[in-house]
């Protein structure tokens, strides 16, 4: 039995209920729920109690170092078999951190930890790789966002990293680790014996000097399938350098984001020759780069090569316009594999998504979800959007937000989503302005398609 509740106050009679619910749950989720140290006390009995609990989520709680401390007499029993702990948010500083390691240290079941958007400091996270470099620990996945870290933490990483074959994700993004520090990490990663599948480091103050040395894991560790560098401004010339790893026959890279990169069509090149060689490539988001619509017209010449098997690409926010779109849509017509594309806060406009539509109407075309939020969208193409709502059935979410499509369009939309052929599971609509008709005609149309959410 799983035990999933998020933003719920927990009275005193409430959280005595749900005490003798988890006594036999495997999973504990307690997201938001206002819990403070005092509830850590009976946390901690039940996983001396559970021996079955394996996933113990606390985000945003205000537990503090106190609750930390209960939490983990519970995780350091014996009987304890937790395997997964969320403790984001949750008021931690450093003084955790040793309570942490002591787990880490003499528990190895526990294969991952989420510690993100707490204040732990570099030396609060060095004593958790004290943690780490036990032999006992079996940690697979560590997440360390958010967490007030600094250069002077790589050392003590890469020494974890060099006695921990078994770690596989490591999350570092939003800390303050510069250029020096991650060529460290990325040195020390390459010498590692350890099989990394994830590396996260987005907005931790990378330019293109860093580049060269993350290329080089790309190109030595074949099992990283999982690379984001989004937020740092390595611009055109390290993104040259990155995708001389990304072409590197060893790269078996599966989900790349490149988000606010300071990309401009001039990267468009090279990225072109990545997503029509690099057959394991599956996902890419480019969001907030200046592509225009020169770089997203190479990019859709590469996707229209046999061999690039994306199938998510996020495109928003890149400065792209109607002239772009007969590209995008012949993309849509030859490639059966694109599942989902973000191109929302581009300057579409009807004329655009009308052209998409004669991609997205192909039967090539398996596209599940479609963003165009922001597009300068109005009711004028509203009835092209409905025919593709219910020629589609693979569509399952589209998201039309921050359009001005009034009445006239959204009465268009519900017509499509009442079709017995629309399969639509999520239509998204906010800050699309209609009347009170209109509002009751949607939640109508809610209590007659319940399989249909309408979020607005």
């Amino acid at each position: 039995m799983d035990l999933d509740i998020q933003c719920e106050e927990m009275d005193p009679s409430r959280w005595a209920e749900l005490l003798s619910t988890m006594k036999s749950c495997r999973s504990i989720r307690l997201d938001d729920c206002n819990l403070s140290s005092s509830n850590c006390k009976d946390l901690s009995s039940v996983i001396n109690t559970n021996p079955s609990l394996t996933e113990l989520k606390l985000n945003n709680n205000e537990l503090g170092d106190a609750g930390i401390e209960y939490l983990c007499k519970g995780l350091l029993t014996p009987s304890c078999s937790l395997q997964k702990l969320w403790l984001q948010n949750c008021n931690l500083t450093s003084a955790s951190c040793e309570t942490l390691r002591s787990v880490l240290s003499a528990q190895p079941s526990l294969t991952e930890l989420h510690v993100g958007d707490n204040k732990l400091g570099t030396a609060g996270v060095k004593v958790l790789c004290q943690g780490l470099m036990n032999p006992n620990c079996k940690l697979q996945k560590l997440q360390l966002e958010y967490c007030e870290l600094t250069a002077d933490i790589v050392e003590a990483l890469n020494a974890a990293l060099q006695t921990k074959p078994t770690l596989k994700e490591l999350s570092l993004s939003n800390n303050t680790l510069g250029d020096t520090a991650v060529k460290q990490l990325c040195r020390g990663l390459v010498e590692a014996s350890c099989n990394l599948e994830l590396l996260h480091l987005e907005n931790c103050g990378i330019t293109s000097d860093s580049c060269r040395d993350i290329s080089a894991v790309l190109s030595n560790k074949s099992s990283l399938i999982d690379l984001s560098v989004g937020d740092n401004k390595i611009g055109d010339s390290g993104l040259a350098l990155l995708c001389h790893g990304l072409l590197h026959p060893h790269c078996r890279i599966q989900k790349l984001w490149l988000w606010d990169c300071d990309l401009t069509s001039a990267s468009c090149k090279d990225l072109s020759r990545v997503l029509s060689t690099k057959e394991t490539l599956l996902e890419v988001s480019l969001i907030d780069n200046n592509l225009r619509d020169s770089g997203m017209e190479m990019l859709c010449q590469a996707l229209k090569d046999p061999k690039a098997n994306l199938q998510e690409l996020w495109v928003r926010e890149c400065g792209l316009t109607t002239a772009c779109c007969k590209a995008v849509s012949s993309v849509l017509s030859v490639n059966k594999h694109l599942k989902v594309l973000h191109i929302g806060e581009n300057k579409l406009g009807d004329a655009g998504v009308e052209l998409l539509c004669e991609g997205l109407l192909h039967p090539n075309c398996n596209i599940h979800s479609l963003w165009l939020g922001n597009c300068d969208l109005t009711a004028a193409c509203c009835a092209t959007l409905a025919t593709l709502m219910v020629a589609k059935p693979c569509l399952t979410e589209l998201d039309l937000s921050y359009n001005t499509l009034e009445d006239e369009g959204v009465r268009k939309l519900c017509e499509a989503v009442r079709n017995p052929n629309c399969k639509l599971q999520q239509l998204i609509l906010y800050d699309i302005f209609w009347s009170s008709e209109v509002d009751d005609e949607l939640r109508a149309l809610e209590e007659s398609k319940p399989e249909v959410k309408i979020i607005s």
